[in-house]
This record gives structure tokens, sequence and C-alpha cells, in this order.
């Protein structure tokens, strides 16, 4: 498993898992999802025991992913170096993202491969260190994906919707809940065709391409 991966179990019903000493959610299918941080260097410890008593253990040693450094100049500095007022925003948006991605739902949606929500070129990848108008920002927590504006999104695998709102820095911005606190989310859209609370199905357009 790389850097950033995530992990999706399947074992016993009636099993328990633990990852890094912290229980984590198993289906009455007996499937379980966490998760390596993008910079994660130290072995992770997986341990799952089963109905009989009886304990599994596994290791899991990431595998070092190399980043690029991406960037980015010509950007309107109220998004670089906000003013006071709207870094108070940003603070609350992010808050409530945070507490979005906290759900532990016991939807089983992740367990399944996710589709490429939209076409186009890949502009910007995951972990990637952004210099920002000549100003070194956090990592990018994400992929970009470049095409025209009004471009279909598709949800990749079933989920409920968290948050469907307009974010400072996000634009038009889209948390997708698929079980077990896996989520994703989709920024910059030119139009939200969804709602907080509304269940979508794989494939389903939830919103489109934009620069928002």
């Amino acid at each position: 498993m790389e850097q950033g991966s995530l992990i999706v179990g399947r074992t016993e019903p009636g099993s328990r898992a633990i990852f890094d000493g912290t229980s984590v959610r198993v289906s009455p299918e007996g499937i379980f999802a966490c998760g390596l941080e993008w910079n994660r260097t130290q072995v992770a410890h997986l341990s799952v025991q089963f109905a009989d008593g009886t304990r599994e253990v596994r290791d899991i040693s990431p595998i070092a992913r190399t980043y690029s450094v991406q960037r980015v100049n010509g950007l309107p500095p109220s998004t670089v170096t906000p003013p006071p007022e709207i870094l108070e925003r940003i603070r609350r948006e992010n808050e409530l993202v945070y507490a979005a991605r906290q759900k532990d739902s016991d939807a089983v949606w992740f367990a399944e491969p996710f589709d490429w929500p939209a076409p186009g070129i890949m502009s910007g990848t995951f972990g990637s260190q952004r210099i920002d108008n000549g100003t070194p920002m956090a990592p990018h927590m994400g992929v970009d994906m470049a095409n025209a504006e009004g471009t279909p999104i598709r949800a990749p695998a079933d989920a409920t919707i968290s948050i469907s709102d307009d974010y400072y820095l996000a634009g038009g911005f889209s948390l997708l809940d698929h079980g077990h606190g896996v989520s994703t989310s989709y920024l910059h859209q030119s139009q939200r065709m969804v709602r907080a609370g509304d269940v979508v199905r794989r494939g389903q357009v939830i919103g489109l391409m934009g620069k928002t």
C-alpha cells in the first residue's frame, strides 16, 4: 500500500478490527475501511479478532511516493493571502468539512472500485507541493482535472451528500459520504446539482466542472 492509500478490508462477519489501536467499524458482512496518511513512513498495525476469539495481525509498511512540486502563478492575491475577515470564513468552512468527514455511517458503498468522476487532462496531482504566486502552500490533497466548463461530474459510487454549498476557496463544493468515514469531494463546480441529504447513485451527475 502506498502513502495516501485507502485500505478496504474483508473479514468474517462478527469480527472486530483495530487499526493502530483504534477500533474501526466492521459491517455485518465483514467489510471495513482505514487508510494511510499521505506522508506516513512508520508501519501501520491492523488487528482482526474473530468471533471465536482468535486474532490475526497484519503490519503494513507504506510504500513511499514521489510527490511533485507545482508552481502556480497569476492567482488573485485574495486567494493566496486572504484578508482577516476572509480567513475567519475559511476557518469556519474548514471546520464544517472536518466535521462532515468524521461521519461514520454504516453504508458500504466504498467497498467497490470507484469510477473516475469526470474526463479531462490531469493538471494537478495528489500530494504535490504548491507554490502559489511564489508563496509555499500546504500540499495539494486532491486531483485537478481540466476540461471545458460545464463538463458533467458523476458520482464515482453510491453516496449520501454531506455538504453542497459555495465556499470561499473551494467554490461550488460537494462532499459525498460513501460509508465508514470514506468520502470524496468536488471543488470549483460551475453548478451543483445535489443537496445535502440526497442519496445519489454511481454515475449520477452531481455537478458541472467550473473555475469557481
